[in-house]
């Protein structure tokens, strides 16, 4: 009975919730209409071209035997420290350069494989999820903060937190796996890698040409997804400003930042970053009444939790392979408390002690990376745009083409 009262509240809550936003967006259409554009524009110019080639490169990896070669080389390192297979190593990797939400894509794509169980598939998506390097250094650290030097502290914070985590997630499950027979290790060994490397590509009788589509088309529909979600929140994240919504839940917020100890003048765009990191970073560094240290903190957060445009497009990439979402939620909040964490603890040794004003030894390379838009930390526009239209176009042809050899088939 319970449980039934249980279900109907949470149909009542989700339809009253949806109605909600029906009416704001009938009752707000010009700043509903600006979010949107100010969502697609991101996703046009930055996300769609950026990601595109990772996810792309990843596929023809796995169907190449690559992933299956550079898993047995890491089993003795990922194996010990996360129990995840060597496989793991791959997604780490590509998960820290290509940024959210890759590292989940590609953990779905090789428990999919059967190459991960699902208590492995659910810490690995825990902590192979993060922003890539050239977002912290070149949107948030250049372009908002006007501070290359602060990048050095976000980056370390961020994947030090990330590694922390993977360590903690390790017990994760580790109860059920004990009935489970233990999966037999193998020390390194090239020959033995070159050996599974070439098995594995010779199960795959596809031609390249095919292959390649295959990857197109999964890697465009993703990013697709992704795109639809960056919209959706961006609207969200507007009318919640419109309809005041954000300032009277500003005060829980208030609560929590006098917790960590950080000014009240937090409690917005912190907020705000819950549903978005670009925004929440970009009203962060423009806030008055924080110091820098206390900026960085908060950055650091949001930037390790994500924002719940983030972590919806991960649970629908989870939610298709069958994977649990609420490990990664509990990640992420461990994520961004140990971010803020370290950077607290290594604000006077990569900051402080290494910032040397207007005469600081700073790389020619972050001297670069001063721009007024946060998008162009990729160097991407005008040229992202064209790319996203081109494989936009290839993917409509290649969906089409297939569409017509299946009546030929059956």
């Amino acid at each position: 009975m319970k449980r039934n009262w249980g279900t109907k509240g949470k149909t009542a809550l989700l339809a009253s919730a949806a109605t909600l936003f029906a009416f704001a967006l009938i009752s707000y259409p010009k700043q509903s209409l600006e979010a949107s554009i100010r969502g697609l524009t991101m996703w046009w110019e930055v996300v769609f071209p950026s990601l595109l080639p990772f996810f792309i490169v990843s596929e023809l990896l796995i169907s190449f035997g690559v992933v299956n070669f550079l898993g047995v080389l890491l089993e003795p390192l990922m194996r010990p420290l996360f129990r995840v297979p060597g496989v793991g190593g791959f997604v780490w990797a590509m998960g820290m350069a290509s940024g959210y939400p890759s590292g989940a894509k590609l953990t779905a794509r090789l428990y999919q494989e059967k190459q991960l169980s699902t208590i492995e598939a659910e810490r690995l998506s825990s902590f192979t999820n993060s922003s890539n390097p050239l977002f912290i250094f070149g949107a948030v650290s250049a372009g908002f903060f006007h501070n290359p030097q602060l990048g050095f502290v976000l980056a370390a914070s961020h994947y030090l937190g990330n590694i922390t985590v993977g360590l903690i997630m390790r017990f994760h499950g580790i109860r059920k796996e004990r009935g489970q027979p233990k999966s037999r290790r193998r020390p390194f060994s090239l020959p033995y890698a070159l050996r599974t490397l070439h098995r594995t590509r010779l199960k795959n009788e596809q031609p390249l040409g095919k292959l390649l589509g295959d990857a197109v088309r999964s890697s465009v529909q993703t990013l697709l997804m992704i795109g639809g979600f960056i919209i959706l929140f961006s609207v969200v994240n507007q009318l919640l400003n419109v309809m005041h919504f954000t300032e009277q839940l500003a005060p829980l917020v208030r609560r929590l930042l006098h917790l960590a100890q950080l000014p009240e003048e937090l409690d917005i765009p912190v907020f705000s970053g819950l549903f978005e990191i670009t925004l929440g970073s970009q009203m962060i560094s423009e806030t008055d009444g924080a110091t820098l240290l206390e900026k960085a903190v908060a950055v650091s957060f949001i930037l390790a939790f994500g924002g719940f445009s983030v972590q919806a497009q991960v649970a629908s990439i989870l939610a298709e392979a069958n994977i649990r979402f609420q490990p990664f939620l509990v990640a992420r909040l461990l994520h961004g408390l140990f971010a803020a964490i370290f950077t607290y603890a290594l604000w006077q040794p990569l900051y402080v002690e290494t910032a040397t004003g207007e005469s600081g030894h700073i790389p020619a390379f972050f001297h670069m990376l001063t721009y007024a838009r946060p998008e162009e930390h990729l160097g991407l526009p005008p040229y992202g745009p064209l790319i996203t239209m081109l494989f936009l176009c290839l993917y409509i042809w290649l969906t089409a083409k297939a569409a017509s050899e299946r009546p030929r088939r059956s």
